[in-house]
């Protein structure tokens, strides 16, 4: 218990060191994370059994990455959709020309690229954009699916019941996913209360209302889509980078998830 919290007070101090640094500090980091998350998570696709193959989505992150960096996220993301479609055709390619081509090496050779490194990119973005709100949209991103998912597992030792989702989460349960909720939507509020001692030009209270309940369930979502993935590959962690954590996908897993929503919720309504 003790490495444990340990480790997630380190964690904790290198994220809020990021967001405050913000800008090329933030994103160095960020892009170091996402490409283990990758790394994991292609390891643990082949330890299940399966040939994935890795090497476009390494190279479309070759090219994305400094586009990201270098260019305006409007422009960047005209870039990674190129990316992604060229990443399908050279997986498709390299899988049906095998002496014995299986269609789950085919969809499982895109799966890192959807679920990591498409949803880094986002935030990427995110961290580029030159609006009063960046830092507060990242906090979110991070804060609401971490705090969530603490609020979640005390909730549901204390209260917990009813199961979740045993066949893909025995441990979780129902009353834990509802106190996830409200610590998402509290934490939202409480970055929103903060923040307006700051500044006052922040979207209205219910923006982060629905970013915290919204977002802290994709986060949940996000938590049990990794959940599978490791309950396939038979494993019980992504790696071994944290002690007492787990791997990098261990930490990020939710939070990818987010990221994308966010991404989202701000180009439609902020």
């Amino acid at each position: 218990m003790m490495t444990r919290t340990l480790t997630g007070a380190g964690l904790l101090l290198l994220l809020l060191f990021s967001l405050w640094m913000g800008g090329w500090i933030f994103a160095i980091i960020w892009v170091a994370c996402v490409l283990i998350a990758v790394w994991e998570e292609f390891k643990v696709l082949s330890l299940a059994g399966h040939r994935p193959v890795a090497w476009p989505t390494w190279a479309a992150l070759l090219v994305s990455i400094p586009s990201f960096l270098l260019r305006d996220a409007s422009s960047a993301t005209g870039v990674l959709l190129i990316m992604v479609f060229f990443t399908f055709l050279i997986v498709c390619i390299n899988v049906l020309f095998r002496s014995n081509p299986l269609l789950e090496d085919m969809l499982l050779s895109l799966l890192p690229l959807l679920s990591i490194a498409l949803p880094g990119m986002t935030l990427l973005a995110l961290n580029g954009m030159e609006t009063g709100v960046q830092r507060v949209l990242l906090a979110l991103i991070f804060f609401v699916p971490v705090m969530g998912d603490m609020a979640a597992y005390f909730v549901g030792v204390r209260y917990g019941r009813v199961k979740l989702n045993p066949i893909v989460s025995p441990k979780k349960t129902i009353e834990g996913a509802i106190g996830g909720l409200l610590g998402s939507m509290l934490t939202a509020l409480a970055i929103y209360l903060i923040t307006l001692t700051f500044t006052s030009s922040l979207p209205g209270v219910w923006h982060f209302v629905l970013i915290g309940l919204i977002g802290g369930l994709v986060g949940q979502v996000g938590d049990l889509f990794a959940s599978i993935i490791k309950r396939h590959s038979q494993v019980k962690d992504f790696g071994h980078i944290f002690p007492g954590h787990g791997g990098m996908l261990d930490r990020l897993d939710s939070i990818l998830f987010v990221a994308v929503f966010v991404y989202i919720y701000q180009m439609l309504f902020i």
